[in-house]
C-alpha cells in the first residue's frame, strides 16, 4: 500500500469518485517547510472533475514555520498512478516526511520547485 497526502482538490468527493472510484479514507496531517501557491489547470478532464480552474500547488521554503495542513490516504499502487494522471504536468510527485513521523507522498508544483 502507498501513502498519498492531499492538502488540495483530491480532497473533494467527486475528483476521488473519478480518480479512484471510491471515497478514500484517511488521517489529518501537517507537512512542515512548504506553503500553497497555485497553477492554472488547462487538462478538460481534470477541469470537468474539479470544477476548480486553479489549483493549489506547494511550494518548498525548507522554513519549519511554514506548514501545510492535508489529509494522509492509504491507497493502492494503481490508485498512486491514477493520482499521477489526474495531477498531469504541472506536478511532480516527490516523498516528505510528516508530522506524524510517516513518509508518504505528495504533488508540488513542477514549475515553483
Amino acid at each position: 500500500m502507498e501513502k498519498l497526502f492531499s492538502y488540495g482538490t483530491l480532497q473533494l468527493e467527486q475528483v476521488q469518485l473519478d480518480t479512484f472510484g471510491r471515497l478514500l479514507e484517511g488521517q489529518a496531517d501537517t507537512l512542515q517547510g512548504y506553503v500553497i501557491g497555485e497553477v492554472e489547470i488547462s487538462d478538460a478532464a481534470v477541469l470537468k472533475s474539479s470544477g476548480q480552474r486553479f489549483h493549489p500547488a506547494l511550494i518548498k521554503t525548507g522554513l519549519a514555520t511554514d506548514t501545510v495542513t492535508g489529509t494522509i490516504f492509504t491507497i493502492t499502487a494503481e490508485e498512486l498512478a491514477n493520482a499521477d494522471n489526474y495531477e498531469v504536468d504541472d506536478y511532480v510527485r516527490v516523498e516528505e516526511i510528516f508530522s506524524c513521523g510517516i513518509n508518504a507522498w505528495v504533488y508540488v508544483a513542477k514549475s515553483l520547485i
